[in-house]
This record gives C-alpha cells, sequence and structure tokens, in this order.
C-alpha cells in the first residue's frame, strides 16, 4: 500500500491549501440522519527518551466490542512485551492498580485507575482516568486527565521525569461511510476535528465523492472516486506541512472484507519526500524531530 501510495500522483497531489483559507465550501452539509461509523480501536505509538538517551517505544490500544472493553500496553517490538487489562472481564475488573514488568533489560511499572473513566461510542476515555508507566526508576508516559494529580505524588518522591512524545496514532472504524475524529498534530498545536465523508447515489451523485474536513473546513474535495481511489494531497494545519493520503481501492474492488486507509502525516517543508525509509519514518534524522501521523483505517457495511 505504501508503494501505491507514493507512486500515486493525480490531479490532487501537489495542491497545497490552508484550513483557514480553504477555496472549497466552509460547510460541512451532513444530512442529520446520517450517524458517524463507530470506533473500534484506537493505538497510540509514544518515544519515551530516558536520561542516559536511551530510547524506548510504548504502544497504548484501547479496544471495545460488543460485550468487552480493553487497554494493552506493549514495549518495544517483541509481542510477549505486553500488559493487558480487560475491564469488562469478571476474571479481571481490576480497573485500579499497578503492575511491575522486567522486560529487555528494563524495570517497568504501569499505574492505572479507570474506576471514574467517562467513554462516549469509542475504546478511548475521554476523562476520569489516568495511566502511567515508569521505565528504570523514571516517570514517563503520563496519560489522562487525573494523570498530573497521580504523577505530582510521585514526583515528591524524588522520580525523575523522562521526556515522551506522541510519533502515531491508529484508529479502526467500522460501519458507514463518515468518519469522525480529533487530532493534534504538534505538542503545542490544537485540537483540530476531523470528518471523512463518502457520498454515493443515495445522494443524488452520479459517481461517488470523498470529502475532507478540518475544523468544518473541506481541504480535498474527490470527484470520481472508483477512478481516483488512491492519491495524496498537502495542506497546512497549524503552519505544519501536512501530507494527506488515501486509499479506497477495497471498497471497490474488495468490499468484503477490504477496508479503506487515510493516513495525515507531518514533514518538514525542506523534506520532498511523502515517504521516508523505515528507520527514519519515526525521527526525522536531519531535524532530530519527531514526526506524526494519523491512520485511519475504515471498514463499511452496506
Amino acid at each position: 500500500m505504501r508503494d501505491h501510495f507514493a507512486s500515486c500522483f493525480n490531479e490532487y497531489a501537489v495542491q497545497v491549501s490552508d484550513t483557514s483559507c480553504s477555496s472549497y465550501s466552509n460547510s460541512a452539509c451532513i444530512p442529520p440522519s446520517l450517524i458517524p461509523s463507530i470506533q473500534n480501536t484506537v493505538t497510540c505509538l509514544y518515544k519515551l527518551t530516558l536520561s542516559n538517551k536511551k530510547q524506548v517505544f510504548i504502544t497504548v490500544s484501547w479496544s471495545k466490542t460488543n460485550i468487552t472493553q480493553g487497554l494493552s500496553v506493549h514495549f518495544g517490538d517483541d509481542p510477549s512485551n505486553v500488559f493487558k487489562l480487560n475491564t469488562n472481564s469478571r476474571l479481571f475488573r481490576k480497573k485500579k492498580g499497578s503492575k511491575s514488568l522486567d522486560l529487555d533489560h528494563l524495570k517497568v511499572e504501569i499505574f492505572w485507575d479507570l474506576c471514574a473513566a467517562r467513554y462516549l461510542s469509542g475504546p478511548e476515555p475521554i476523562d476520569g482516568y489516568y495511566l502511567l508507566v515508569k521505565v528504570d526508576s523514571q516517570l514517563g508516559l503520563i496519560l489522562g486527565d487525573m494523570a498530573e494529580e497521580a504523577s505530582l505524588r510521585k514526583l515528591k518522591n524524588g522520580i525523575p521525569m523522562a521526556k515522551f512524545s506522541l510519533v502515531s496514532r491508529k484508529e479502526h472504524f467500522s460501519g458507514n461511510t463518515l468518519y469522525s475524529t480529533k487530532a493534534q498534530f504538534c505538542d503545542n498545536g490544537s485540537s483540530h476535528d476531523i470528518l471523512i465523508r463518502c457520498s454515493g447515489e443515495n445522494e443524488g451523485l452520479k459517481h461517488p465523492v470523498l470529502s475532507v474536513y478540518i475544523d468544518k473546513n473541506m481541504v480535498i474535495r474527490v470527484k470520481r472516486l472508483q477512478w481516483n481511489f488512491r492519491g495524496n494531497q498537502s495542506i497546512f494545519v497549524d503552519g505544519l506541512l501536512v501530507d494527506l493520503m488515501w486509499d479506497v481501492h477495497d471498497w471497490f474492488f474488495n468490499p468484503t472484507s477490504g477496508c479503506a486507509l487515510f493516513m495525515f502525516r507531518t514533514r518538514s517543508g525542506l523534506d520532498s519526500r511523502l515517504w521516508l525509509d523505515d528507520k527514519d519514518k519515526l525521527l526525522h534524522k536531519d531535524q532530530d524531530k519527531v514526526e506524526f501521523s494519523l491512520l485511519i483505517y475504515a471498514s463499511k457495511t452496506t
């Protein structure tokens, strides 16, 4: 899929627009009867830098099904280095606690409190929780609106702080062809509303049309989507150059099991490459700057 994206330069590939002054209509025009798809899984990759400059990658996944809701924390690339919590299981309802792990010469401690966590329709809590991860006696990952108070209690004991940053976020949706989420493209940036919509024959259109909105401003509109099923466009968000790429091939040619992929990825204006090498895509070597990507996997049901 990476090669498909990189090799596909259609009429949308080199356009640059600003979300604050888009040339498209500012009206999302979403029918009130159209319900957004359901978010099933959210997976966030964080890069933790310890005081000795050692880097640790931590993946936090929130998941939800009809009967379960869970959390998992992975360390590095080894799938066995994982902590899992199923908050709905009768076997494990411990919504507050701590866990110690010894992983690859690292001593890890995880602290969580989901007792008062509030959720909307998705698997990730919106408030009332915290998740802390301590690596080699350094407090690193700090998540949740209650995390600051919880971390301060531990910092009073002299625990040093490590640095962490969000590298990528993946979201899986299922349902119709309307996808709504939020994204913050840099640490000091604002949170933006993102809406992706595919319009079709049931709305009087002869050919499917793909529209992407950021803060209710339309940033791309792809007509005749069945022919332009892969492509890319660059936009500016918070002064950052963001590559927006889409691949909806399987919506048309593998509808029973395939899903579409939408990707938003920050990029330096000096870097002309849409895709970096595998070793570079997490950390830009020339600028020592962490880039951020948002991937949306979207399956539709008919």
